[in-house]
């Protein structure tokens, strides 16, 4: 099926137009389903507050650290990582099967405007509500838990641009490989095993210092540490401007090379689109 969106050029003031008409839709859409919204919050935040407890009893236990990090350090990296989780993670993955399987793509393809732009919208307007239930739950495990943040002001004006550049590299790279369900008709397994090195090696069980050398290795070459990881240490002040000027660079490259990817198996993706259910 020819995509119109691939031959239709739109002006900086047409894509503005749009985003800001489909993030008003968006938004109410999502507060009129707030039920489900509130829903897919309570799990963004049980979470790493599931391991913010664990830890943090695990350094209890042991004279107050662990790996010579204190109890009130842990607490604070998983109160980043719940915001950090909530501003970079999509659902784009689980949606494709049922949008090919469906024939809800068949009208999409028709629209002038390529359909990664109405997930961005999506994605934009529920992190939007998000943060009105992540922000003040933060705050309240960052008093309950003590939390010690050692954040300097050079780490959090480079926090913004890492937290941007890991939203970015986590959607795209997500977009692309949801692509795989126009070959595939089942793509659960494939999003599973994504989503559980995506677990492992994000710092979302565990920070990845307290990973060996070897795995933490592994995680700095592929993308999962910067898509989370990665402006997390930031924030928390444990990196110098060496090691941020790197990650920064790291998230360009993947980011580059996700876009890339995301371009060329589009597509052919778009080009050999059938509905099963049509």
């Amino acid at each position: 099926m020819r995509n119109p969106a691939s031959t239709r050029r739109f002006t900086p003031r047409e894509f503005l137009h749009f985003y800001s008409a489909r993030f008003r839709i968006d938004l109410t859409t999502n507060i009129a389903y707030r039920g489900s919204v509130a829903i897919w919050l309570i799990g963004l935040i049980l979470q790493p507050l599931v391991s913010l407890v664990v830890w943090t009893t695990v350094a209890d236990s042991q004279g107050g650290s662990v790996s010579g990090f204190t109890t009130s350090e842990y607490a604070a990296y998983f109160i980043i990582l719940m915001i950090v989780n909530n501003l970079t993670f999509t659902w784009v993955m689980y949606e494709f099967e049922y949008r090919i399987r469906t024939g809800f793509f068949s009208g999409i393809l028709l629209r002038p405007v390529h359909p990664i732009h109405q997930d961005v919208t999506q994605n934009f307007s529920f992190k939007f509500l998000g943060l009105i239930g992540v922000l003040p739950a933060a705050v309240i495990l960052a008093l309950a838990f003590d939390a010690d943040f050692h954040a300097s002001l050079l780490d959090v004006v480079v926090f913004v641009p890492a937290l941007i550049l890991a939203m970015a590299l986590r959607f795209i790279i997500e977009w692309t490989l949801a692509l795989l369900a126009f070959w595939i008709t089942k793509t659960s397994a494939v999003f599973q095993l994504y989503s559980s090195f995506s677990l492992f090696l994000a710092g979302n069980i565990a920070p990845l210092w307290l990973y060996p050398d070897s795995v933490q290795a592994i995680a700095s070459i592929l993308p999962f540490r910067w898509m989370v990881f990665f402006p997390i240490e930031v924030m928390l002040g444990r990196l110098d401007l060496q090691d941020m000027v790197l990650g920064i660079g790291m998230q360009l490259l993947w980011l580059a090379i996700a876009t890339g990817l995301l371009r060329l198996l589009w597509k052919r993706a778009s080009a050999r689109y059938s509905a099963v259910g049509a």
